[in-house]
């Protein structure tokens, strides 16, 4: 079935025969801008370190997207940090930061396993940050403290009250770290009192291996390569030109208004799913999500079993986070969230892309997901009975 997927209003080439794309959670495809501007860059040759003229105009390129980047989330160019991804980038903020660390429990791995020594807050069932037991540890610290929260979950896509946290943080003279890597281009936010962003180009429709830290002032953070120099020796390493060049064009064409699309079809999906099936159930439905995700519980199908069938009939979705190579396993954030094991065990996460243009999505995936339903249960019943 041959489908056109647009990231801000621009078409992505696709491979032909390919079926339907409900993963941008994990991954955007390479939009027509970013794909242009990787282009452009292939015909510059040299290292932005160096000082002849081929260097200096590598050099120019990559300040004119920090400058971009600064401005939109208004700040000075010089406290833009590009790193290769959100991983890199949260391990700079929460390793380079001297002080106490609090994360949320449904944080990204990255944020999750990126100090040992971190201390956890809880969330409720819906996935939301439990504010008074944030503002609890708040009170118990006597020394510099970081508070890191998500924007919205990569499983889940609930949106976390960051204006509160802000809040509570800046009372008790807390600094605040954000992974904003699934927020940013989708959804309307402020970022102000926000002292550190973690961005990724790949979710935005820019290239794969390129991110950024942003820092709302000059925040003194240990680097975690060291050795060049580069990045105001924040971040040592050759910067990526044609990466960065990418992420800039992506995110000068994507637009929040783009995504309404993707949510009207997500609230059509779960609404005519439910009236198909009166055993479906959807996670965090009533708390703000993004537009583009839900999770979707099939019970008595595994997550893995789900995702394969999906495969075969041509549908892309996912259980939980894709960013652990070839594996399925069961969710953190859902066990964090307090959903039963039987529960997670078979959550599978759809997440839509803006001005989808296939008006057969929702049919198509849900009479796949009523015949995967309907087969695998089947299956499992005892032929005795």
């Amino acid at each position: 079935m041959e489908r056109t997927l647009q990231i801000g209003g621009q078409k992505p080439e696709k491979p032909s025969g390919m079926g339907i794309y409900l993963d941008y959670n994990a991954t955007a495809p390479l939009c027509e801008s970013a794909k242009q501007a990787i282009q452009e860059g292939m015909r510059w040759v040299g290292n932005a370190s160096s000082v002849h003229q081929f260097g200096r105009c590598v050099r120019q390129k990559i300040e004119d997207v920090r400058t971009e980047l600064a401005d939109f989330f208004s700040v000075k160019a010089a406290n833009v940090i590009f790193t290769s991804g959100a991983t890199e980038a949260n391990h700079l903020a929460l390793c380079g930061f001297e002080g106490r660390v609090v994360v949320s429990a449904i944080e990204h791995d990255s944020v999750d396993q990126a100090r040992s020594d971190k201390d956890v807050c809880p969330v409720d069932h819906n996935g939301m940050i439990d504010l008074d037991a944030l503002e609890k540890w708040l009170k118990a610290q006597n020394g510099p403290c970081l508070v890191s929260m998500m924007a919205a979950n990569n499983e889940t896509g609930v949106i976390q009250p960051l204006n509160h946290v802000v809040d509570l943080a800046k009372r008790y003279g807390a600094l605040v770290h954000c992974d904003a890597v699934q927020a940013v281009g989708r959804i309307a936010l402020t970022w102000e009192g926000i002292d550190l962003i973690s961005l990724s180009a790949h979710k935005l429709g820019g290239p794969q291996g390129v991110g950024a830290l942003v820092m709302r002032n000059d925040i003194s953070l240990q680097a975690q390569l060291r050795g060049g120099g580069q990045e105001r020796s924040m971040r040592s390493g050759t910067e990526n030109f044609l990466g960065i060049m990418g992420f800039g064009a992506a995110l000068k064409t994507s637009q929040v208004s783009s995504w309404e699309k993707a949510g009207f079809l997500r609230d059509e999906l779960e609404s005519r799913l439910e009236a198909a099936c009166t055993h479906v159930k959807f996670l965090a439905r009533k708390v703000p999500r993004l537009p583009n995700t839900t999770v979707i519980v099939m019970e008595g199908v595994t997550s893995a079993t789900q995702v394969m069938n999906f495969d075969l009939k041509g549908i892309a979705i996912s259980a939980g986070a894709a960013c652990s190579s070839g594996k399925v396993k069961s969710s953190r954030v859902l066990t964090a969230m307090g959903i039963p094991q039987a529960m997670a065990d078979c959550s599978i996460r759809v997440s839509f892309g803006p001005q989808e243009s296939c008006d057969n999505t929702v049919d198509t995936f849900i009479n796949s997901w009523l015949e995967v339903y309907d087969r695998t249960r089947k299956a499992s019943k005892d032929p005795n009975e």
